[in-house]
Formats: structure tokens, sequence, C-alpha cells
């Protein structure tokens, strides 16, 4: 039996989940969020608790217990209390406001980026140059902070452009200085 699969998961206040058939629906206070599950596997509502069960041992299946259990549980976290992940802008003159539903960068190049922000997905600007992304998606938000990051990845010399918080960038030395080889 799958480690992950099997354990319960609990539904906190304020949260319904609805099984109907293959398709689960869960509403909390941040939103409404929806999943297939796949046929071989099947999740049941008791008590205050989800459970879900596979039907078969085959070797596809016993991967997707997993799986489906867990993006249960990431919906239910998702709907309940949400999800952020934090970005750092590095570099000088670089910076970033919110506008609407929009994200206006200024990361070097000529112009200003506008990064449109999807729907469930909200973003707020510390001191200009720390974004905190907030969603109850979390595949979404993860998606959406990699596309911001790819507009200006950090570059390993100075480290310049947009990492996310707590992440190590790999330095290197550049150059020797001087005429050392003459």
């Amino acid at each position: 039996m799958s480690r992950i699969g099997r354990l319960p998961i609990a539904i906190p206040k304020g949260v319904t989940v609805k099984v109907d058939g293959a398709t689960v629906t869960v509403e909390g206070p941040k939103g409404k969020d929806q999943h297939r599950v796949p046929s071989a596997i099947a999740a049941a509502v008791q008590d205050g608790v989800v459970t879900v069960t596979r039907t078969g041992d085959d070797r596809e299946t016993r991967s997707l217990h997993g799986l489906a259990r867990k993006l249960i549980a990431n919906s239910i976290t998702g709907v309940s209390t949400g999800f952020t992940r934090t970005l750092e802008i590095v570099g000088v003159g670089y910076r970033a406001e919110v506008k609407g539903k929009a994200l206006q960068l200024s990361l070097g190049y000529s112009h200003p980026i506008v990064y449109q922000l999807p729907p469930g997905i909200d973003a707020k600007v510390d001191r200009q140059v720390v974004v905190t992304i907030e969603g109850n998606n979390k595949q979404l938000l993860g998606e959406v902070c990699a596309q911001i990051r790819a507009l200006r990845p950090p570059e390993p010399y100075k480290g310049k452009g947009i990492k996310y918080a707590g992440e190590t960038i790999r330095r290197k030395a550049g150059k020797a200085a001087g005429a050392a080889g003459r």
C-alpha cells in the first residue's frame, strides 16, 4: 500500500468536499477547486475525513494512488489557508509594482515588463524588491513564479535577477584582474 496514499486527509472547518464519481470538488473561504481522480482510484468522505483507495494493484494504479491523495490534500489546503511564494529582485534599478491585476517589472531592459496575473493569483510588493505571490492552486502558483523568475533569472557573477526567497545562487569568480599572466 502506498505510504502517502493511505493517509487520511482531515477536512478543516469551513471547507466542504463533495465526491461525484471521479470528480472531487473542494470549496472553502479562499475559493473553489476541482479534481478528476483516475478511474482506478476512489475517494470517499466520512466523518470529516477524506480517504483515497485504489481498486487494483498494478504498477500504474499504485503510482497514481499517492498522487491523487496529495492533489486532493493540496486542494483542501489551498481553499482553506492558501499558498504563498516569495520572490526577491536583486540589482541596481530593478524593481516591481502592482497595478491592478498586473505586475509591472523594471529589470534593466529598455522597457518595463508587464506580467498579467491569471485569475486566482494575487501579488504584493514590499520595498519594491520583494514580491509575494498568493493563490489557492499550488500548481498554478508555482508556474506563475517560474514564469516571473524566467523574465530575468539570476546570473552567477553578481547574482542580479529574480530569485526565490531562500534560493542560493552559485557564484563564479569572474576574470582574474591585473597583468598576472604577462
